[in-house]
């Protein structure tokens, strides 16, 4: 029974002895040369919010959720009848303002004529002193009117502008090119003015944010060259920089897989993509990355 006894523990050593050479074997991965700096995270892009600078009720919409758009390009449209009334309320102003300047301006040049001949005849002795004054003070009196006709179409031009402005802002363009990545409105809402409707990514200026242990931070610096690779293209690298590097530290964020992980204080860094081909890569793609620190380093693919 003894034998029997030693005979299991002995096999169960033996066991163990085979699991652990396994895990050291197989299970352990090898470091990465010295000189690169292993991270991970997802690929995101700076966020542009689109907002409309004036209150209106959305009438139409022309661009949805993963629409990739050009800068300038028309997103949706607000109620605009209002503005379009005011509009051509402000043009007919304008207009009546415009031929009253042209009336002005008729009359201005005839008492100036007027005048002139008057001035003329005075000196030569055959008109009074009184026809030169009337002359005088009609030409004065024209030149007032053409004043203030021209500074009635100044005002009913601001005034047609405005509204022109107004009508303008009913409708939203997309502030630079990029995909829609979410809308916040649909048809028929009510906005006010500042509210968000939609976000734009930049598909040409997406970035992975890793955050890299304080021990390893020092190593890091803007520049630097890094590559990614993603699930998506398991074979192909992609080439990205560092442009950004936290100022402080900060606990690893809650969305890092394991509590031991995040325990330990890290920094931010940004890596932005020096192309992003056929705009393959997208935000929410997960991304290995490596830094590589020291020039000579060999390019390697992290191990996890």
């Amino acid at each position: 029974m003894r034998s029997i006894r030693s005979l299991l523990l002995a096999l169960l050593a033996l066991a163990a002895a085979a699991g652990y050479l396994a895990w050291q074997v197989g299970g352990r991965h090898e470091p990465l040369p010295e000189g690169l700096i292993a991270a991970n995270g997802r690929i995101e892009g700076d966020r542009i919010t689109v907002a409309s600078k004036v209150p209106g009720r959305v009438v139409e919409l022309l661009a949805r959720e993963g629409d990739e758009v050009n800068e300038g390009q028309l997103l949706l449209r607000l109620e605009d009848h209002e503005a379009r009334a005011r509009l051509q309320a402000a043009e007919r102003a304008v207009d009546a303002a415009r031929s009253r300047v042209d009336a002005a301006e008729k009359s201005f040049r005839q008492t100036a004529r007027d005048l002139d001949r008057t001035r003329r005849l005075y000196r030569e002795g055959t008109a009074p002193k009184r026809e030169l004054e009337l002359a005088e003070t009609a030409w004065r009196v024209a030149r007032d009117e053409l004043d203030g006709a021209r500074a009635s179409l100044a005002q009913a031009e601001a005034g047609r502008d405005e509204v022109a402005a107004l009508l303008e802002d009913l409708s939203v363009h997309a502030p630079r090119s990029g995909v829609i990545t979410t809308r916040i409105v649909d048809v028929g809402e009510v906005v006010a003015a500042g509210t968000p409707l939609m976000e734009i990514v930049d598909l040409d200026r997406l970035y992975l944010k890793v955050y890299i242990p304080e021990k390893s931070i020092g190593k890091v610096r803007l520049g630097l060259p890094a590559r990614l690779w993603v699930d998506a293209f398991p074979d192909r690298p992609f080439a990205a920089t560092v442009r950004y590097i936290a100022s402080r530290a900060e606990f690893t964020p809650r969305e890092v897989q394991t509590p031991d992980e995040r325990v330990k204080l890290v920094y931010a860094v940004k890596l932005y993509l020096e192309e992003n081909p056929h705009r393959r890569l997208t935000p929410g793609m997960p991304a290995d990355a490596v830094i590589r620190w020291r020039e000579e380093a060999p390019w390697t693919r992290p191990r996890w």
